[in-house]
Formats: C-alpha cells, structure tokens, sequence
C-alpha cells in the first residue's frame, strides 16, 4: 500500500519541475517579448508618421476629404498588418509569412461569414469613398433621413439633420439604396402651385405671375422661369410655377417664402382673386326661410 505522504511528496515534486520549467521557458523567451514589444512600438510610431506624411501628400492635391481619410487608413492598415506578423513572427519562430497568409485565408471564410454585416459597411464604406459622388457637406436625403454629411468612415456616414440631430447610418444602406444628393448643383429647381378665379383672363394671370417671380429675391433670372396652366381646380386654375435658386435647404426656404409673397402682392395689385375653396348646397325640396311664408 503507498504512503500517502509519498503521494504528497510526488505530487509537490511534479509541481515544483513543472513551474521551474515553465519558469525557464518564460525566462527563454522574455528576449522574444521584449523585441516583440519593439517592434509594436515600432510600428505605432512608423504608421502615425507615415500617416501624417499621407495627410500633408493628399492635401496638396484635389483629392476629396473622404478619400483622403481612406488613403490615410489604408496606409495605417497596412503598416500594423505587417508590424503584427512580424510581431508573431518574433513569437513564434516556427511561424512563417506563408503559413500565417494560409491561415488568413482560411480563416477569413469564417470571420466572413460571423461578421457579414460588418464587412459589407467596410466595404461600402470604401466604395463610398472612392466614388465622386456624395461628398462631406452635402445634404442628402436616403431611408427617411435628411440631412448634412458630416464624415464619411469605414463602417459608417454620419449625417446632421436640420434639427442639429447626429444620425448614424451603416454605409451598406447608403451603397444599396437610392440617394437624393440635393447639393450636387450649386442651384436647383424649385416649385410651386398658384390658383386664380374662373373668370380671370389666365393670359394677363400668367404675366403677372411671371413678372412678380421675376422681382423676387434669390431667383436665378438668367436660369428659364416657367408658369405653365395645369389643373381646372374645384375652385381655381392652377399655375404650376418654377424657378431656380440655390440648392441648400436654407435657400429653397428663402426663395420659395420670397416668391410666394411677391405673387400674392402682385396678383392683389392686379385684382386677381385667389379663391378659397367654395362649398355649394343643394337641396331636394324648397328650404323655407324664417320670417317668410
């Protein structure tokens, strides 16, 4: 039968081998982690300097803002990918470039597949960046969201909604669905409906519609203005009248509010009705009004 102090004495001695030898392992590779955390620091401070060396390159040029911050962060990527390979390299010794790409490799089917959602905004993003259009300040319009592009990352647009709010939205919904771009143009066209009475002569409407847009402020009079007849109303016919102006929302507001008040005046001045809408009431039978037999 075996001394269970023996045992005891084993198992401390199995122990005591086991810790001095990892002890001796760590102590082996403590160079390793030193030069490892080296190289770390090394690259940290390669890819800042090559980033601001990046920055001060594109801002020479006409590149857009978006996608100078993509070449600033292809720059940083891969200068930390091969900074963290030779890092493992130094590690693990056995470990060789070609492997470590086969792995990728393989390993990047199932990263893919756990993190779909996530590369597709990557590569959205970059994407986005790349193409002209949709630069940072544009106003746009996409998903029910309106506003000023404010930054353009990797993964995700930010964009300022005239209320001041911050709207976060993932690049792959501004990649897979329509965009309304509304500052693509310095000016755009805008629109109105403006109703006169049935008896009014809709030539003389017309001029005087024409010329009171053509007095009103922020209208662009080199750009064509146009007052186009297009609906017998219930109550009026309608002028549909267009115009150009600036393209920023706070330029459509201006105009459109100048615009509307000059017709409103004009067309008081020339004695031209615009009709609220009229109700009629018919009856079957006689209605007998009081005081009256």
């Amino acid at each position: 039968m075996d001394n269970p102090i023996n045992e005891s004495l084993n198992a401390v001695d199995i122990l005591v081998r086991q810790l001095t030898s990892m002890s001796e392992q760590a102590i082996a590779l403590l160079p390793s982690l030193v030069i490892a955390l080296v190289v770390l620091i090394l690259t940290w401070i390669i890819a800042r300097f090559a980033s601001g060396i990046a920055d001060k390159l594109t801002d020479r040029t006409n590149m857009r803002a978006s996608l100078q911050e993509l070449v600033e962060t292809m720059v940083r990527l891969a200068i930390w990918i091969v900074g963290l390979m030779a890092t493992l390299t130094i590690l693990l010794p056995g470990l060789t470039p070609a492997s470590m790409i086969a792995g990728l490799g393989f390993g990047a089917v199932a990263i893919g597949f756990a993190f779909q959602d996530i590369f597709e905004n990557f590569m959205a993003g970059i994407l986005i960046m790349i193409r002209e259009k949709m630069r940072i300040g544009d106003y746009i319009e996409c998903e029910g969201v309106e506003g000023i592009v404010e930054s353009i990352a990797l993964r995700e647009t930010h964009v300022r909604r005239n209320n001041m709010e911050l709207t976060i939205i993932p690049n792959s919904i501004l990649f897979k669905n329509p965009v309304k771009i509304l500052t693509d143009q310095e000016k755009r066209r805008h629109e109105i409906t403006a109703g006169v009475s049935y008896d009014t002569d809709l030539e003389v409407a017309r001029d005087v519609i024409r010329k009171a847009v053509e007095s009103a402020d922020q209208v662009d009079r080199e750009e064509q203005i146009d007052v186009f007849a297009c609906e017998f109303n219930s109550s009026s016919v309608d002028f549909k009248v267009r115009w150009w102006s600036g393209s920023k929302p706070r330029a459509m507001h201006e105009s459109r509010d100048n615009v509307i008040r000059a017709i409103k005046r004009a067309l008081d001045e020339a004695g031209i009705e615009i009709p609220f809408p009229y109700v009629t009431h018919t009856f079957k039978e006689p209605v007998p009004l009081a005081g009256k037999e």
